[in-house]
């Protein structure tokens, strides 16, 4: 080989490692549909993100928070996440008995969530007391408790998730188990007629709700917020349940299988930090666990404000999930 070819081939090989050594690193984050909507809060985070790090943020999306669990259990060590942003309290004990999760290292002391949540390997980043929102245009006197509208009878038309499928499916499912204990499956044949739909994630359901299909829909109470900010309509309001209402807290955690772990863990904290806490009420439409960098609208003073929260145990829920699900399908299958 001659001089010449050497110093091409040498030359060569460089621009191929300079060209490497100029690509952004990517970070690869599983989460549901409408964190990436148009309308959500991924591409706001990954801009103000990626503007911290020579690195690029990828979203992979599925409906609902429950089918994340779904998805990682399938693919198992394949899987491509860095991270996963959307599951909830519910399900972190499922999620951790997979192994996919490495511990955050972070210092989690300074964010608040109502009753209180702390874990090695999950992070929570918002939260939200679940709600059936009302159209008061089309329903003038909306139910003033769980019983009222579980005991109702078939009129005025609900809307709610597959809590096979959904967070907030699997909310509405604890919410019945919280108030109606041995109960529920009574409950549930009780609330069948009432139900128009059941969706297999919260963007279906809202949507069929906001073009005039039911009533009311299952949501959040912070729902209303976004019609005041965004379209300053009180037109949707959330009906504010005498029992009290279950809570949802969303936490993100980083995989074993994290290619870059400190980036994985930056974006985690970035998360939590005073942007992202910025950007997701007014985006993700849920109440921030740590100190925004800027007020909240005054929207959110105007919420229903649960006078008591229900959350299970994630073990208890993981120890019960399957049967408490079953009973529901059963329920919902008989005439």
């Amino acid at each position: 080989m001659t001089t010449t070819t050497l110093l091409l081939a040498g030359g060569t090989l460089l621009g191929i490692v300079d060209a490497e050594a100029a690509e952004p690193k990517t970070l690869t984050v599983y989460t549901y549909e409408s964190f990436t909507s148009e309308w959500g809060p991924g591409a706001k985070i990954a801009e103000a993100f990626e503007k911290t790090c020579d690195c690029k943020i990828t979203y992979v999306s599925v409906a609902d928070g429950v089918e994340l669990l779904t998805r990682l259990k399938l693919e198992g060590p394949a899987a491509k996440a860095d991270v996963v942003v959307g599951l909830d309290t519910n399900l972190v004990a499922e999620g951790k008995a997979t192994g996919f999760f490495a511990p955050h290292g972070l210092d989690t002391s300074a964010l608040t969530v109502p009753g209180g949540f702390s874990d090695d390997s999950f992070v929570p980043y918002d939260y939200g007391h679940f709600a059936f929102v009302y159209d008061t245009q089309m329903l003038k006197s909306p139910p003033k408790s769980l019983k009222e509208l579980v005991e109702g009878g078939g009129q005025d038309k609900i809307i709610i998730e597959d809590p096979r499928t959904s967070t907030p499916g699997l909310g509405l499912l604890l919410w019945v188990k919280s108030v109606y204990g041995d109960q529920s499956a009574d409950a549930w044949k009780k609330l069948k007629d009432r139900i128009l739909t059941v969706t297999p994630g919260w963007s279906e359901a809202y949507g069929l709700f906001t073009k005039g299909e039911a009533p009311m829909v299952l949501s959040y109470t912070t729902s209303p917020a976004y019609h005041m900010v965004s379209e300053n309509s009180d037109r949707y309001q959330a009906a504010d349940f005498a029992e009290g209402h279950y809570i949802q807290i969303e936490v993100a955690g980083m995989t074993k299988a994290a290619r870059d772990p400190e980036l994985a863990k930056a974006f985690l904290a970035f998360l939590t930090g005073p942007q992202a806490q910025a950007i997701l009420p007014t985006t993700n439409w849920m109440m921030p666990v740590g100190k925004p960098g800027e007020p909240l609208p005054d929207a959110f003073g105007k919420l229903v404000q649960p006078k008591t929260t229900f959350l299970m145990r994630s073990d208890e829920v993981a120890a019960n999930r399957k049967a408490w699900i079953d009973e529901w399908l059963s329920a919902m299958s008989r005439n």
